[in-house]
């Protein structure tokens, strides 16, 4: 029997004036108002570098230009994988189409919010500096 592959989901880490961008979720339940870096799933054929673009102009109505991937990755439910990398808007404002909320937070501020668990490892990777 081959073992499953696992899917790749990509976090964008939008920094902007020494501020990043989190965003709370609606759903499903259990993540219900917790904090995230917002992005998603990885499509078949797709890189990741084009699935975030993609995902943050979906989720968010702007548009990014990625500057890097933070370390790591970390395994969310036995499924999937996330990935974060740093981005930047380029163009538009971000507003919310799939979160109830976003807000910029500054390094003192990241323990402010609910992050979710798979987003917490790479808190300590960002430079808001």
């Amino acid at each position: 029997m081959k073992p499953s592959a696992t899917a790749a989901v990509v976090g964008a880490a939008i920094v902007r004036d020494g501020r990043v961008l989190a965003a709370r979720r609606t759903s499903p339940p259990e993540s219900a108002g917790r904090w995230e870096f917002p992005g998603g799933k990885v499509e078949s054929g797709e890189t990741s570098d084009a699935a975030l673009v993609r995902e943050i102009r979906e989720e968010l109505g702007c548009m990014v230009a990625i500057d890097g991937w933070l370390p790591g990755a970390v395994a969310i439910g036995g499924s999937y994988s996330l990935t974060v990398a740093v981005a930047r808007i380029v163009a538009g404002d971000p507003s919310p189409h799939e979160h109830d909320a976003v807000r910029w937070l500054a390094a003192d501020e990241l323990d402010d919010v609910d992050w979710l668990d798979a987003d917490r490892p790479f808190l300590a990777h960002l430079d808001l500096g």
